[in-house]
Order: structure tokens, then sequence, then C-alpha cells
């Protein structure tokens, strides 16, 4: 960061410890890919994805009609646009693959890519306290594996291409149902491209006690990482499902564009847990969407630290009556990076509920965004919801927007929305220094005080990273 963006007043020990350190993923490997698709994308880079992965023919199809859709869709030009047209389609590498098949032990994974892992502390994080892992290297998964207690009950954890190949009965029925190919200009180029993510079943009144997780990596410059995940919670059960991604500082663009879906069938509980660090040259372009049928439940908890520009607003679609969603975020927005993320919550049944909160923070110059759509139509009756949007400011440069479009109609729901702009003042931390707490100490009480209601929201092995993530040292940075 550079001190122009900072105060008069901060010093040069202040101005190191502003920036977030991701050190922990700033990191890269020589490539070692057997299968390169190449730069640019066109009908022979799907067809070589096709054949590298053995798609059946209807994946095939599948894809080159994502990629006439992906064509025929203009940018979206109603915000972020500016950074949009940033990203040169005929620069990236759409694929890359080492060749090898997913490890079911570590003992089997190539040195450098263990040695990434470990370097994250995954493979620590399953012996401790997780029931299933997927990492994910570039395009492919590197390491797959859940414990032998759950496979036996039915418990399906693999990378899509497993799943689509192996579970198609399962798979295909809802593959691609909630996120629609045609929803966005990025959920087709997915559609076209996509490889990696992860497939989960979980088998009815299933309740699992521990959760999964899936890793993305990305080591290579130039790339676009285009992971797949769906995710399917029979009747009565219940999982959550963490994610991490990090990657390494290029000089370059590198997309991330992911589709998640979820399916909560009737009764069941999908937690699905997002703690993103990625490096600032990394334009992160998500769609993630849940239904929620009868009685079951979505949320997403989701926080949002890195990027170059984040555009992530994760949905949920309340079909069954009294279905609940709820989308818990934090966003921190540090100088040349824009946050814009927010929720999508759509009532389809009776006496549904949804909640939304989002707290955001923008450091230096950087911008933070709430962007969110909360639909009831007429014909619906007892449905309620709440949308909260707070946003702090941590100097006279920052910035913040928010965008919530609240539509109801009828008049038998109940809905509240709250929002809220704030900035750390010179005379709270005055007023704590004087009780004998440095500046610096100052700033992360009032920073993680702003947050803390909802870190708690997160698992905690998760809260402790979170915090590190947003440990904002910052004497004297209020302008």
């Amino acid at each position: 960061m550079s001190l122009d963006y900072l105060p008069e007043t901060l010093d040069t020990d202040t101005a190191e410890a502003v920036n977030i350190d991701r050190s922990i993923g700033d990191f890269t490997f020589p490539e070692r890919n057997k299968f390169d698709a190449g730069r640019g994308l066109s009908e022979k880079t799907v067809d070589y994805i096709s054949d590298v992965k053995n798609d059946p023919d209807w994946v095939r199809e599948f894809r080159h009609r994502a990629l006439k859709v992906f064509r025929d869709k203009p940018m979206p030009t109603n915000w972020a646009t500016e950074d949009l047209n940033n990203i040169n389609f005929d620069e990236i590498r759409y694929y890359l693959s080492d060749g090898e098949k997913p490890k079911r032990s570590w003992d089997d994974v190539p040195a450098d890519i263990l040695e990434t892992f470990e370097r994250l502390g995954i493979p620590q994080q399953e012996r401790a306290f997780l029931a299933g892992v997927e990492a994910q290297f570039d395009s492919e998964a590197a390491y797959s594996n859940v414990k032998e207690e759950l496979s036996k009950q039915g418990v399906i954890f693999v990378n899509s291409a497993e799943g689509l190949k192996e579970h198609e009965e399962i798979f295909r029925p809802w593959f691609g149902k909630v996120i629609p190919t045609g929803d966005n200009k990025f959920s087709a180029l997915n559609s076209a491209v996509f490889s990696g993510g992860s497939f989960i079943y979980i088998p009815k009144g299933l309740k699992l006690k521990q959760p999964l997780q899936a890793y993305f990596r990305i080591n290579s410059e130039n790339f676009g990482q285009f992971e797949r995940t769906l995710i399917i919670a029979d009747e009565g059960s219940e999982l959550m499902y963490m994610e991490g991604c990090t990657a390494p500082k290029f000089e370059t663009a590198t997309l991330h564009s992911a589709v998640v879906e979820l399916v909560a069938l009737k009764g069941a509980k999908i937690q699905y847990v997002t703690v993103q660090n990625w490096s600032s040259n990394v334009f992160n372009l998500v769609t993630k969407r849940g239904i929620a049928m009868e009685n079951a439940e979505v949320r997403w908890i989701d926080c949002n630290i890195g990027s170059r520009l984040t555009m992530k607003y994760p949905g949920v679609i309340m079909k069954g009556r009294k279905a609940r969603g709820e989308v818990i975020s934090i966003a921190l927005a540090n100088t040349g990076q824009h946050q814009d993320t927010g929720a999508k919550m759509i009532h389809a049944a009776d006496e549904t509920t949804s909640n939304v909160v989002s707290k955001s923070i923008s450091v230096g110059t950087g911008r933070s965004t709430y962007r969110g759509q909360v639909h009831i139509p007429k014909h619906l009756k007892g449905c309620k919801n709440n949308t909260e949007c707070d946003a702090l400011l941590i100097n006279t440069k920052s910035r913040t927007d928010t965008y919530p479009a609240i539509t109801v109609k009828g008049n038998q729901h109940a809905t509240q929305h709250e929002a809220s702009v704030s900035q750390v003042s010179q005379e709270m931390l005055f007023y704590m220094m004087q009780r004998g707490i440095s500046e610096g100490a100052a700033m992360s009480l009032a920073v993680n005080g702003f947050i803390n209601d909802l870190v708690r929201e997160f698992p905690m092995e998760y809260s402790v990273e979170l915090k590190r993530l947003i440990d904002l040292e910052m004497e004297g940075s209020v302008g």
C-alpha cells in the first residue's frame, strides 16, 4: 500500500501493519502440466477440455451450448464496468492439469503440490476436525477423501468429474437446474469450461457432526479457475461445507469464476462457509445459489478478503413452505480493491423466512458495495425478511455503497431493513488511548468489535483464521 493513500499522521511502522498478511498464500511452484488448453476461448478449447476429461456426450453438448450463450451475452454494464473491461478473455488459460487422478492419501500427492497444501495447513486441519477434504490445484483436484465410516453410510464426496460419471443418476437431475447456464455471462463461461469443484450427496436423515472442506488453489499465471460444485442434502440431512481460496500475486490478471448449486430437500440443512483470501490481481466473479424445499434451510456464511474485484451475491430460492434462507457476510476492501457483494432472497412459498446481515470495512481507498435483492410475490402469505447492511470506513478516502432492492407485494408479510455507515473517530481512539491502550490495539478493538457478532457465526477453526486476516493494526489511520 502506498503511503499516498494514508493519512498524514500515519508513521512508517503503522503503514507496514496496514497490509493484510497474505504471505501464507503468496508463493508458487514451477508448472508441471501435462495438459494445457492454451490461451483463448473457442470451440477447440471446449473440445480439448472434453477430450482430456473424457466427458460423456451430454456434457460436451452442454459445454458447447454454454459457449454460445457466453458469446451472445453482453458484459454486465450496470456496475463495475471499468474493472470488468480489463479482463482479456483471449489471454486466459482455461485448463491446466498434470493429468493425475485425485489421490486418496496425502502420501501419494506429488511433492510440490503436497508442500503447497501443507503450507496452507490443509492436511493438519483434516486430521484435527474435518470429515473429508478436497484440494484443487489449478484445474483439477489433487486430493479427495472422505472418512471411511461416512462412505459406508452413503455419503458421496468426490470431484465434479467423478460425480457426473459415477453418480449420474443423482448428479444429472440437479446439475444446471439451480443456476441455469444463461443466468449471467460468467455462469455461461463456467458452464463451457468448468473443471474441478465438489459433488456431495448426504443421504436421508444423516446429520454430519464434522464439516467437509474444499480448498481451491491457483498456482499458474494468466490462469482461469472454473470449479463447479453441486451439493445435495437429502430429506432431513444436515451438513456444513467449508471453502478456502488462495492464489499467489502475479503482475497479470487471474480469473476465478465458479458456480455453486445447493439443494436442500425437505427438512434438510446446509451451511456453506467461505473464507477467501485471494491476491490483489484476481477477478473473483462467482455465482452461488441454493434451493430450499419444505422446512429446509440454506445458510451462506461468507468472508471476502483480497481480490482486485469480487462480485458475489449468494442466493436462496425458498421453494417449500416454511423454508429458510440466510446470508451472513463480511467484506474487507483495501486500497486497489472493490468488494461488490450481497445476497438474493427469492420467496416462492408461504411462511418462508429470509435473513441477510452484511458488514463491510473499507480501508485506504478501498471500495465496498452491498447489492441485495429480496422478492416476495403477492400471492404468498406469512413471509418474513430481515436485511441489515452496516459499513465501517477507516479513512476519509474510503468508499461504501448500498443498493438494497426489496420488493414486497401484498399485505400479509413482515419485512424490515436497517443500514448504517460509520467511521472510526479520533475521539474514540483518543478515549481508549487515555486508558493505556496503544493506537494500534485501539483500532483493532474498533474493527473487531464491528464484526465480532458475525465472526461468531464462523466455525472456531475459521474464526481464528478470520481474525488473523482482519488484524488491521492501523495507528492514526483515521483521516
